[in-house]
C-alpha cells in the first residue's frame, strides 16, 4: 500500500481540544468486519459485545511529565525541551528534542526553574532525533527524578498544544487510569476511555484483564516521508511482556475467547511477542513494529482504538486490522457524522 492512500481531510472544528467529564462518556463507532457495517453507540455500550472469559489487554505505560522550559545561558533565551528516552541513569544522560533547535550548540548549559534548579551540558547535536543533555545533578536518582516531576510539564502532542495551551485536567486526564510503568512520553489514548465503573463493570460480568508494556515514544507522530510504506522504519520503543500475562493471554487464545487489544501501542507489543503459532512468549527489549495493509494478526480477535490524523502508523494499524476500504468508509462517516478525533477524541471498535 502506498502513503497516499491514507490521505483524508480532517476538519480542524473535529479536533477534540479537551477531555470530556467523564472517561467513558464519549461515543464510539461499531465496525464490524463479518458483516461489513457500521453503527453508532456510546463507549458505555462496549459491554453488550463481551461476555464471561473474554480478556481486555491493556498497555500499563505511564506517561511521565517530558516535557521542560528553561533559558539558554547569557542569552536567557528561552528554550522548550522534550525528553524523550533516559540514555544513562548514572550520568544523567538524555536524549532530547529542543525548540529552537538552530540556537543550541555543543557546550551550552540550559537552565530549568525559577532557581536553576537543574542545569543541563549540551554534549551532542548530531543525533538523528535532536540532541543529548548531560543534567549535573548530585543527588541520587530518585532525587533528580522528583525534581524532573515537579518541572516537567504533561506532554500532550503538539497538534493540541497548536490549538491550545497546557491545562490543569491534562494531568490526570492524559493517563490511563491504570498507568503503572513509567516510561512513556506519548500516552496510549484508546485506554483514556476506561473509567474504574466500566472496568469494575466488565470484571463483574466475567471479563478478564492482561498487561503488557511498551513505552510509546514521538515516532508514533513523525510524518511518514516514503510513499512506499515498505521502505518506511519505524523508531524503536522499549517495551515488556512478563510471563504471568503471556500466560494469561495464551489461555484465553486456546479456549477460544476474545481477546480485545486495547490501543495500537498494545497492538505493536503483542505482535512483536507473538510466535509462529499465535503464542504469546515474554520479551524484555526494543521493537520497531510497523503494521500496515495487509496483514495477519495473530491473537486480536478485536480492537479498541481512536480516530488517528492522516497518513499516521495509527491509521495504518486500524487499516490493517479492520479492512482498508472498510476503515475509510468508517473515516468517511466519522467526519459526517462529526466524531471527535484525536488525542481525547472518540473511539472506535473493530469486531
Amino acid at each position: 500500500m502506498k502513503l497516499s492512500q491514507f490521505k483524508y481531510n480532517l476538519p480542524k472544528e473535529l479536533i477534540a481540544e479537551k477531555p470530556i467529564p467523564s472517561r467513558d462518556g464519549s461515543r464510539m463507532m461499531v465496525i464490524n468486519r463479518k458483516e461489513q457495517s457500521i453503527q453508532h453507540k456510546m463507549f458505555t455500550d462496549i459491554l453488550e459485545y463481551f461476555d464471561e472469559n473474554d480478556l481486555f489487554i491493556f498497555n500499563d505505560t505511564k506517561v511521565f511529565p517530558a516535557r521542560l522550559y528553561g533559558t539558554k545561558e547569557k542569552t536567557n533565551a528561552r528554550i522548550a525541551v522534550f525528553l524523550l528516552r533516559e540514555i544513562n541513569s548514572d550520568t544523567r544522560l538524555w536524549d532530547i528534542l529542543v525548540d529552537p533547535a538552530r540556537k543550541i550548540r555543543i557546550g551550552n548549559k540550559l537552565y530549568f526553574g525559577d532557581n536553576d534548579e537543574l542545569v543541563a551540558e549540551v554534549i551532542d547535536n548530531t543525533t538523528s532525533r535532536g540532541r543529548t543533555l548531560r543534567f549535573l545533578f548530585d543527588g541520587t536518582h530518585d532525587e533528580f527524578h522528583k525534581v524532573l516531576h515537579k518541572l516537567g510539564n504533561t506532554p500532550i502532542p503538539d497538534d493540541l498544544l497548536k490549538i491550545r495551551d497546557i491545562i490543569p485536567e491534562d494531568k490526570e486526564r492524559y493517563q490511563t487510569i491504570y498507568a503503572k510503568n513509567e516510561g512513556a512520553v506519548v500516552a496510549p489514548t484508546a485506554g483514556f476511555h476506561f473509567s474504574k465503573q466500566l472496568l469494575k463493570r466488565l470484571e463483574i460480568k466475567g471479563c478478564e484483564f492482561a498487561y503488557v508494556t511498551l513505552h510509546s515514544g514521538l515516532g508514533n507522530f513523525r510524518p511518514i516521508e516514503v510513499e512506499d510504506l515498505t521502505k518506511h522504519k519505524m523508531d524503536s520503543e522499549e517495551m515488556h511482556v512478563n510471563q504471568e500475562n503471556a500466560n494469561i493471554i495464551n489461555s484465553a487464545i486456546e479456549r477460544k475467547s476474545k481477546v480485545c487489544c486495547v490501543g495500537t501501542t498494545t497492538m505493536k507489543a503483542l505482535e512483536s511477542s507473538t510466535t509462529i503459532s499465535n503464542r504469546i512468549v515474554p520479551f524484555s527489549g526494543w521493537s520497531n513494529k510497523f503494521i500496515f495493509p495487509p496483514y495477519d494478526f495473530g491473537v486480536s480477535s478485536s480492537f479498541v482504538t481512536n480516530f488517528h490524523p492522516p497518513m499516521s502508523s495509527m491509521l495504518m494499524i486500524a487499516a490493517a486490522f479492520g479492512g482498508y476500504e472498510l476503515i475509510m468508509e468508517a473515516y468517511k462517516q466519522a467526519i459526517s457524522e462529526k466524531y471527535k478525533f484525536l488525542t481525547y477524541g472518540d473511539a472506535m471498535l473493530i469486531i
